[in-house]
């Protein structure tokens, strides 16, 4: 549009010139014009003929904590390099010392992401950056990049609490795990998510860089450029504070990094005023769970096993605990409690409890019962689940006598069900959990339901290979999408088994007297939503569940990180999910939903209103929305150190996630240093002759332009 209206207005110009040009110099500036036209319109069609672009890739990125930086990040204007395949630990050889083209970026096959072969690559310069292809199958040895010990050190124990426990000295609960997500590298890394771009990259390989005859392939080689570059460095407290000064001195500030937060969802088996305080009397039974997780890769964190299942077997309980006709007369309230960013130090769990204690939720510490909570429950063996215990808090009496009736409650609601509950002994600490956070504040008794007694079963652990396969989901094959979400998998069978029993347990907590057998898990209830949270959220369910202006979250794959922008599409699926399985449809217009204050009776402190888009009509392309009345609700998920301005904090979880520019990923060809020196002299050649030419003709101007006088033309 910009060539168009310059040119448009040299021809109004021309138009309007006493003197007309002779044919020859029109005819040169129409060809001018358009040459310059022609490239400016095909400008973006030389970059594509020049490279090609890789969509379908996922970065790691820079994230910090109080004393340190970790992941990945480029140069300012990206990293280049020669594509080197490397599909066994031999091809190395070729990139860490025989290549004569350095620096290179590797293409990894993804059986060799692993911590040997990434310290070998860390500690030289010939390796500009590295893109890695997800091994299919998921590599059998396992894989997990997180920490043997999670979150150590924000747990319950410490030097001055079981210090015998402190830093998994008793049991190291993920031994798989290589640390390589908490390592800092100074070069990009890429997760290449689709098989096709991958091998784009291999057969451009192929076609340039394969080594001949033992010698060095001759250009042009086929080269990549990775770009993500990080503002944040050194750690959360040096990045907060440059935000801070930014933010206090700048009319434009430019905040370099962001902190981990999202909210935590709640809600209540019999409702209580969420602005008020419920009465120090009132006992209330938590039950909790955690629905993030993480992996080596930026957003790429499926979580199948490490939090899907236990948050998804959550879910199941709280709707089939809500079937039961008389929990309205229970003496004790249950509250469903799922929390977010976990798996950063207990974020989520370490807010609810700080609210509580500085009074600003509804439930103060004294008023917790007891604690449940359901942790990796996917993998059992033998159809047992571990139930595991603090031992210290257990040497006091009172806190012992609640414990074993809790345990006995248990073990007595699985009888006549397809599962066994065993207790992981008493000398076996807590394995990671949020418990711990609320044993930190107070003595509490609780339980935290597994299917390991000591070590993970869990193979990939916080990895992008935590997927449905590897809690064993699997589907007949020709199922449309329609039919896979409503077809009840073995895996959700044996969830609902779980959510059964800890359902029928939790009502007797709460002092149920009635007979539990028809407390039941629904396992179709559990399939829709193993499809939803692991295959893909938008579905035709998670569609009818939510409102009408939410319906941009419903991406393909799920993925459940944290994030620094909230709410992330996970928590708003399990509140509206939650509200969905617990909550009542009200009969109420669009109008009284959206403004329940306006209507009486509605109770607008006890309950939560949604206005949700509803089931397609049968009949038509229209949906029938309704008005779902519930006591879901949201509290903040950000860590106590950011609220109180303590960014080195040891006590509360301190991660931030830095920004960045630009995230991208393309492929080219590259020529000799040779050809490109060449090319440089010639261009500049060219420039200084066209330099001298144009001055030639400039100051030539009055003879080559002189026009013509018209010999008819009579002077007055």
């Amino acid at each position: 549009g910009r060539t168009r209206g310059r040119r448009g207005m040299m021809e109004a110009d021309a138009g309007n010139c006493p003197t007309p040009l002779p044919v020859w110099q029109g005819m040169l500036r129409g060809l001018l014009l358009a040459v310059l036209a022609a490239g400016s319109c095909q400008g973006n069609s030389v970059e594509r003929k020049i490279y090609i672009p890789l969509n379908k890739t996922a970065p790691c990125v820079r994230l910090l904590n109080a004393t340190h930086q970790i992941g990945c990040q480029s140069s300012i204007s990206g990293d280049t390099g020669v594509i080197h395949v490397v599909e066994k630990e031999e091809d190395l050889n070729w990139v860490l010392a025989d290549g004569p083209h350095p620096p290179y970026m590797i293409l990894l096959d993804g059986n060799l992401f692993n911590r040997r072969v990434m310290q070998q690559l860390k500690g030289t310069s010939r390796v500009s950056g590295l893109a890695v292809a997800i091994a299919k199958p998921s590599p059998p040895q396992g894989f997990s990049p997180g920490l043997k010990c999670p979150n150590d050190g924000f747990g319950v124990y410490s030097k001055d609490y079981g210090p015998q426990f402190a830093h998994c000295n008793k049991t190291v609960w993920n031994p798989v795990g290589s640390g390589l997500s908490y390592e800092d590298f100074d070069f990009p890394i890429f997760l290449l998510e689709d098989a096709n771009e991958t091998q784009v990259i291999k057969q451009c390989y192929q076609d340039h860089n394969v080594p001949r005859d033992g010698s060095g392939p001759e250009y042009p080689l086929c080269a990549m450029q990775l770009f993500s570059h990080m503002h944040a460095v050194t750690s959360t407290v040096t990045c907060m504070r440059r935000s801070s000064l930014q933010s206090t001195f700048s009319i434009n500030p430019e905040v370099v990094c962001d902190p981990l937060l999202d909210y935590n969802v709640w809600s209540t088996l019999q409702p209580i005023n969420s602005s008020g305080k419920v009465d120090p009397n009132k006992e209330v039974i938590i039950v909790a769970t955690r629905i993030d997780s993480h992996s080596f890769f930026w957003n790429i964190a499926p979580g199948a096993e490490s939090a899907v299942s236990s948050f998804v077997t959550h879910l199941a309980a709280a709707e089939a605990l809500h079937k039961a006709s008389d929990i309205h007369l229970l003496p004790r309230n249950i509250m469903f409690t799922f929390f977010q960013g976990e798996t950063f130090d207990y974020i989520g769990s370490s807010r609810m409890v700080y609210d509580m204690e500085k009074d600003k939720f509804p439930l103060r510490l004294n008023n917790i019962h007891s604690f449940v909570e359901l942790n990796q429950v996917a993998l059992r063996n033998d159809s047992v689940l571990w139930m595991h215990t603090d031992p210290v808090s257990r040497m006091n009496e009172s806190v012992e006598g609640e414990v074993r009736n809790l345990l006995d409650i248990l073990s007595n609601s699985s009888v006549g069900a397809n599962i066994t509950l065993q207790e992981a002994g008493f000398s076996q600490p807590l394995p990671p959990s949020s418990f711990q956070r609320f044993l930190r504040a107070q003595h509490i008794p609780g339980v935290v339901l597994t299917d390991h007694r000591t070590a993970f079963h869990n193979r990939y652990y916080q990895s992008m290979y935590d997927t449905p396969e590897n809690i064993r989901m699997q589907y007949p094959e020709g199922l449309s999408p329609e039919e896979t979400l409503e077809y009840v998998t073995d895996t959700a069978k044996s969830l609902a088994e779980v959510a059964t029993v800890v359902a029928r347990a939790l009502y007797q907590l709460a002092g149920g007297a009635n007979n539990t057998s028809a407390i039941q898990a629904d396992p179709k209830t559990v399939s829709r939503m193993l499809y939803g949270f692991l295959i893909k959220m938008n579905n035709s369910w998670f569609q009818s569940i939510i409102k009408p202006d939410l319906k941009g979250i419903l991406g393909d794959v799920p993925q459940h990180y944290v994030a620094v922008s909230s709410p992330v599409n996970t928590t708003y699926l399990v509140q509206y999910v939650l509200a969905n399985l617990t909550g009542t449809v009200v009969n109420l217009t669009k109008e009284e939903c959206l403004n329940p204050e306006k209507t009486p009776d509605s109770e607008k402190e006890m309950y939560e209103y949604a206005w949700v888009q509803g089931s397609l009509d049968p009949n038509s392309t229209s949906r029938v929305p309704y008005c779902v009345r519930s006591t879901v609700r949201l509290s903040k998920a950000l860590s106590p150190a950011f609220e109180l301005r303590q960014w080195g904090s040891t006590e509360y979880s301190t991660w931030t996630e830095s920004r960045w520019k630009e995230i991208r990923a393309r492929i080219f060809l590259v020529a000799s240093k040779e050809l490109e020196i060449i090319t440089l002299v010639v261009g500049i050649a060219i420039l200084l002759i066209s330099l001298l030419t144009t001055y030639f003709i400039n100051a030539k101007a009055e003879i080559l332009f002189t026009i013509p006088r018209d010999p008819g033309a009579v002077a007055y």
